[in-house]
């Protein structure tokens, strides 16, 4: 059995409270607030706000601000260690964003400059920065980012894939964010009051946390991770459900995880965002669990809401307490709701900590709740299924939109040999949605809509709706962003639109999907550039376990006129423009499938001996002719050169003389190319053929002997993905 402990081997913190541990741990027990007018970028309109500002860092910078937070709370949790990550798994939502509004404010057109806006540029960067050449993934939940990245550590630690991963989240100030939630009218001008009677709202803030975490016992650790537990409400863009109800079950899942009941929590980290709504539901989630509530208080009212980095900094404080025996206060509670029927600590407590249970909750009623402990606790039980290397799913229903159409009009263009490149037309994308749904949704929600629905759909009448939803977009919606920051410009920052800003999160396309079929799982929206649906199908490996429920597991990106031409470096300015995606319908169950696929591999391309590695990982063997009937290979514009070079060790290594189909080469040039690509091997298995049309020769038959797919991700990173029959 694999080793259930997952040491805290290092920490890193930097946030409005300081940088480092010992700066942090004091300002925590001052139990004083770090909130301060916003100084960083200059207002057109009004007075500055309370913000979470760190001071440390010069506004305008290279690399962006939040890549500079990210490695310095990475080199503060890998400060002496030997170990060197064998992944990176990492928590965001802004990106590159303040180094791009800052462009788009100057109307700057040069492509380079753009070139860290993407959030997969975070992780990169962290990798480089630490020596990581194993897979660095992006997650994207909203505020609850940085405790998904650590959940998606732990599960891959427990898997045995991996001995240490470095896991966090960060998020820098922009106006994006500040306007943004100042639009929602959640943000309280006299700063955050957690839990208060007469609480407004939240202050914005920034920072990132990170923890060095390992199945490796060191000599001196910081805790433990005990437990982890998702959930997604399935309720509201932005809202929470009013009960708690995913609160609850994610707390439930993280106690379940750990062996451990509400009895033996000592001290909660609320999430705590001094919202009206949002305390109300987490208090009352707290109440349902807990018979004997145990001590508890937010920081956020010292330090502000960090956004993606919050739940990863208050791991980081979690670890604090159970190893230097300390409860933070719930800084500026003045005075008490008597409605939320709990009673935060209104002052630091010294006293052992044994367990302490951190919750985060975001947007799209994205839920995590982890579970820290000290050294006692380190020889606990867990009930993680132990998911080995390239697990399998069985493909029950598939989807897939692409310029030519819908799947249909896709698959036909395929035999035909038409091409497949462009964007499918409103109307295509709308065809089987209800139209009061989508009313005000835009391009990429509802092309995430329209894929889930088909692939249900494909699936048969008689199938369940799907539990979890795990979805990869490399660049999010960039319509909604787009026209916030455009308003936003345009009024002067006198008004900023609350659909757009909403809408504009990564995982806004996950959770309206999840809302149209009240799936209640795990809700991950990965962000990888160009790898990103092979991250959402990593992550559906790592979080989908059960066996008896099914998922939605897909990849979709939009074109925008103004931004995909800056952002994506594979899409040359005045090129014609190409978007779609792909999902697939899931289980564990492999019986009655279409067929199978499983990810083998992934990895950086430049990593040692990363082609031998590859051939070594796929269930062909190295060393005789495999049996795929064909291989997809995907090989990104801006990568050719060294993707070809990757392809060609490939198959010389491999003796392999199957045909090779460049996808990108009919499909297009986006970022979710591969998800097509994944529906399309789907059919090619269901039918038996692969066209003749897509492989230069003549119609592939698919049969016993030529039994696989391959479909290859070259490039910065190399994947593997194989669809076979069941």
């Amino acid at each position: 059995m694999k080793n259930s402990t997952i040491y805290i081997c290092g920490a890193g913190i930097i946030s409005s409270l300081g940088s480092g541990l010992e700066s942090t741990e004091k300002k925590l027990r001052e139990n004083r607030s770090a909130l301060k007018p916003l100084a960083l970028f200059a207002l057109q309109q009004g007075d500055p706000l309370p913000v979470g500002e760190v001071a440390l860092l010069e506004p305008v910078s290279s690399p962006p601000r939040s890549h500079q937070l990210a490695e310095i709370a990475a080199s503060q949790a890998m400060d002496g260690s030997s170990l060197c990550p064998d992944a990176i798994i990492l928590g965001t939502t802004t990106g590159g964003i303040l180094t791009t509004e800052q462009l788009l404010k100057k109307e700057n057109q040069n492509k380079e400059l753009y070139r860290n806006h993407g959030l997969n540029t975070v992780a990169d960067y962290v990798a480089r920065e630490t020596g990581c050449s194993g897979p660095a993934i992006v997650v994207s939940t909203a505020c609850s980012s940085g405790t998904v990245a650590i959940t998606m550590a732990v599960k891959m630690l427990r898997s045995g894939r991996v001995k240490t991963v470095l896991a966090g989240g960060v998020d820098s100030l922009a106006r994006l964010t500040y306007f943004g939630f100042h639009s929602l009218q959640l943000v309280d001008r006299d700063g955050c009051k957690p839990l208060d009677q007469n609480r407004q709202g939240m202050a914005v803030a920034e920072g990132a946390g990170m923890l060095l975490l390992s199945t490796v016992k060191p000599k001196i650790f910081q805790g433990a991770l005990l437990g982890t537990g998702l959930s997604c409400d399935a309720y509201h863009p932005a809202a929470p459900h009013p009960q708690g109800d995913g609160a609850l079950a994610a707390m439930e899942n993280a106690l379940a995880e750990a062996g451990l009941n509400p009895e033996d929590i000592d001290y909660i980290n609320l999430h705590g965002t001094g919202t009206p709504d949002n305390d109300l539901a987490e208090s009352k989630a707290v109440r349902r669990l807990f018979p004997t509530v145990p001590p508890l208080s937010s920081i956020k009212g010292a330090s502000g809401h960090t956004l993606a980095a919050a739940g990863a900094i208050e791991a980081v404080v979690a670890s604090m307490a159970v190893t230097n025996h300390f409860m933070p206060g719930n800084t500026n509670l003045q005075q008490l709701d008597p409605e939320l029927g709990i009673t935060p600590l209104t002052t630091p407590v010294e006293g052992a900590v044994q367990t302490v249970l951190s919750n985060s909750f975001g947007f799209g009623g994205n839920n995590g709740s982890l579970i820290i402990g000290s050294e006692q606790h380190c020889s606990g039980k867990t009930t993680d299924r132990a998911t080995g290397k390239g697990n399998t799913f069985g493909i029950h229903g598939y989807a897939c939109l692409t310029g030519a159409g819908d799947t249909a009009e896709t698959l036909a263009g395929i035999s035909s040999g038409s091409a497949l490149d462009g964007m499918a037309s409103p109307a295509t994308i709308a065809d089987n949605l209800p139209p009061r749904l989508i009313r005000r949704l835009k391009r990429l929600p509802r092309m995430s809509l329209s894929l889930a629905v088909a692939a249900h759909g494909n699936s048969g009448d008689d199938r369940e709706n799907p539990h979890s939803v795990f979805m990869g977009t490399g660049w999010g919606a960039l319509s909604e962003t787009y026209d916030f920051l455009d308003r936003l410009a345009d009024t002067e920052e006198k008004f900023a639109s609350p659909t757009d800003f909403v809408g504009s999160v990564h995982n806004g396309p996950a959770s309206q999907v999840a809302m149209m079929f009240k799936a209640k799982g795990a809700n991950i929206t990965t962000s990888g550039g160009d790898y990103s649906f092979e991250q959402a199908l990593f992550g559906a490996d790592l979080l989908h376990a059960d066996s008896s429920k099914p998922a939605l597991i897909l990849g979709a990106d939009e074109a925008h006129t103004s931004f995909s031409p800056l952002f994506d470096p594979s899409i040359a300015k005045g090129s014609s423009l190409c978007d779609g995606g792909g999902a697939l319908y899931v289980t564990r169950e492999t019986t009655g499938a279409k067929c199978c696929v499983s990810l083998p591999f992934y990895k950086h391309g430049k990593a040692d001996n990363v082609i031998e590695d590859l051939l070594q990982s796929l269930t062909a063997g190295t060393n005789e002719r495999s049996n795929y009937a064909c291989i997809m290979a995907g090989i990104p514009a801006s990568m050719v050169e060294q993707g070809q070079k990757q392809l060609e060790q490939f198959l010389a290594l491999s003796g392999t003389l199957v045909p090779v189909v460049h996808y990108r080469q009919f499909v297009g040039e986006f970022a979710s190319a591969s998800a097509v690509a994944a529906a399309l091997a789907v059919s090619f298995l269901e039918t038996g053929t692969v066209p003749a049309a897509i492989t230069e020769g003549s119609e592939i038959k698919i049969d016993d002997a030529n039994s696989k797919i391959l479909i290859l991700g070259l490039g910065e990173y190399i994947s593997a993905m194989e669809l076979f029959a069941p």
